[in-house]
């Protein structure tokens, strides 16, 4: 039976998304065994809402702005099925988009989720699609996550797949003449709780993505051709395997109150290798009002092919200015305020809140240079002794979420 009603759902999200995967929907069904043989307490669904969301980033040249809509709604308490809306309008005339000759350009994407989760007992499993569509990429993906509680639900152990087909063009190009990229991440978590105010968890994840254009196809890399430094196209790997591993921990604090903590390590097969570490502190005051303030670094190496100034064209197999490949380091520093309104304001929500967050992030490349000036030699620079790049941001998420 439980089986049957997991494949059913599965089955049912992947038509209404435009998706289908007998091997997902069997892999559905296994789990769905594993973990029944588990079995004992019900868990419960999450809470009945909806979300109205508004979304701005502002940094390095860049502008994203957009609304985005989330709807929940529970069925016979073993039954959750969400829906989300979501828009970016992007500006962009970043450091990329200057130095690699192209001018300032505009765009919008579009994505649609559509998701459902089922209970029994203790047993968790969802399943949920993405569509998304801008003017020169396209994406799909379907993801499901498989959770089960053991010893008095103070262990959980939970898993996940979810795979990606994308389309990667450029604007004006011809649909079919798009390339193809693959995604595939699998998950893996356990979280203990080992007192009544402490909880840890460990997560891991191993990505696989597969393609002819894993780069984005409007990046150029610079080398030097005599006194002259010339542009040419990006070529990367057609594989980049990743592995992270995250350490999570929440201790909630006398005073209503709580201070949450991660260590995040990752790395790659093109050389990459980071490590973040984020504390968030939230703080409840006179039940209606919430307030959080998070700090977070990361830092990063290079990638094996990355280089700001190539000493020359074809310099190497595979190559790449993109800053996001480079060396850095970055910091952000977060605060969130979030009001419970009197019901009595809203009496046809059983409880409404309203939420904003705001963070501050700075960038400081260690090996991307400002390069703005140095095709058309009036930088004013020798090529490679310009300043090193850094970039600040903004990010604004304020959202209204009503609860039924």
């Amino acid at each position: 039976m439980v089986q049957k009603v997991a494949q059913e759902a599965v089955v049912a999200v992947i038509n209404i998304g435009g998706f289908r995967s007998k091997q997902i929907a069997r892999l559905i069904s296994l789990l769905a065994l594993v973990f029944t043989a588990l079995s004992g307490q019900a868990a419960t669904l999450p809470e009945e809402r909806a979300d109205i969301m508004y979304h701005s980033y502002d940094g390095g040249g860049i502008e994203i702005t957009g609304p985005s809509v989330l709807v929940r709604k529970n069925f016979k308490d073993s039954v959750s099925v969400y829906a989300n809306y979501y828009v970016d309008q992007v500006t962009s005339a970043s450091i990329d988009v200057v130095t690699s000759g192209a001018s300032e350009y505009t765009e919008e994407r579009t994505e649609y989720s559509l998701g459902v989760e089922y209970l029994y007992d203790k047993m968790s499993l969802s399943v949920s699609g993405t569509t998304s569509s801008e003017n020169d990429y396209e994406a799909e993906t379907i993801s499901f996550n498989a959770s089960q509680t053991f010893f008095s639900d103070m262990t959980t152990l939970s898993m996940g797949y979810s795979h990606g087909d994308d389309l990667v063009g450029t604007r004006g190009a011809d649909i079919n003449d798009y390339i193809p990229v693959t995604h595939d991440r699998f998950r893996f978590g356990f979280t203990q709780v080992l007192s009544p105010k402490w909880m840890m968890g460990i997560s891991a994840e191993k990505s696989l993505d597969q393609g002819e254009q894993l780069n984005n196809p409007y990046r150029s890399v610079h080398f030097l051709d005599g006194d002259t430094v010339r542009l040419a196209n990006e070529v990367y790997p057609n594989t980049r395997n990743s592995d992270a591993i995250a350490l999570r921990t929440i201790y909630h604090l006398p005073y209503k109150a709580s201070i949450r903590g991660e260590l995040r390590n990752f790395s790659d097969n093109w050389g990459i290798e980071s490590r973040n570490i984020e504390v968030r502190y939230l703080h409840e005051y006179n039940s209606n009002w919430r307030f959080q303030v998070g700090l977070r670094g990361y830092t990063q190496t290079q990638a094996d092919f990355y280089a700001d100034l190539f000493p020359f064209d074809n310099a190497q197999e595979f190559l790449a200015r993109d800053k996001e490949l480079s060396e850095f380091d970055s910091y952000s520093v977060g605060l969130g305020v979030f009001y419970e309104l009197d019901q009595r304001w809203v009496p046809f929500f059983r409880r409404t809140t309203v939420n904003l967050q705001v963070d501050h992030m700075q960038f400081d490349y260690g090996n991307f240079r400002d390069a703005t000036g140095r095709i058309d030699g009036s930088s004013g620079f020798i090529p490679g002794t310009e300043p090193l790049y850094t970039l600040k941001a903004n990010v604004i998420r304020f959202f209204i979420s009503a609860f039924y």
